[in-house]
């Protein structure tokens, strides 16, 4: 995994590059005139950078390091910038794939890292479920995640019943 994250994290210097360029493509007072053409793109790569520093460190990446990563501006201010829109939709698809990754781990046998997904997947939850969200794609994306909730709810669930996740938790913390 290390090795992975650290090739993904060389193809952000091409991003970072891209993004440079397509800065001077448009005023810069005219962003949101012309971010549906790159909002998408955007939430993917925003997605991308959370799973390699999630993989790498199993926390949460801040809007700020995103913009970072792809070398753009966190502040609305200073121009081309990573709305908090488009942060929060790649944070939940990093969710949605933390899920797959949950029942994945269990295949590979892989006993303590859905343990520790449900924590990090229900600490995310939480925080979202203090946003005052529209009904809009992000509530729509939002609705999705306590689908991803659930389901790493029965596996973990299907663990313990198996009585997996012992060892998993005498090493993880002594959670269950």
């Amino acid at each position: 995994v290390p090795k992975k994250c650290q090739k993904a994290r060389e193809h952000f210097g091409t991003v970072r590059t891209q993004m440079e360029s397509l800065k001077t493509k448009f005023p810069a007072d005219q962003y949101y005139r012309f971010h549906e053409h790159w909002r998408f793109v955007l939430q993917r790569l925003v997605f991308l950078a959370a799973f390699v520093v999630y993989l790498e460190s199993e926390t949460l990446v801040t809007r700020e390091a995103v913009a970072e990563i792809l070398g753009i501006e966190a502040d609305r201010e200073r121009g081309f910038h990573l709305d908090i829109e488009d942060y929060l939709s790649g944070v939940l698809t990093l969710a949605s794939e933390l899920a797959r990754l949950a029942v994945n781990s269990v295949t590979a046998g892989d006993y303590s890292r859905p343990l520790r997904i449900s924590t990090f997947i229900n600490e995310l939850d939480s925080g979202f479920r203090l946003l005052n969200l529209k009904n809009d794609s992000l509530r729509k994306r939002y609705d999705g995640l306590k689908y991803d909730v659930k389901k790493i709810e029965e596996v973990v669930y299907d663990l313990s019943i198996r009585g997996l996740n012992k060892e998993a938790t005498v090493g993880g913390g002594g959670e269950k």
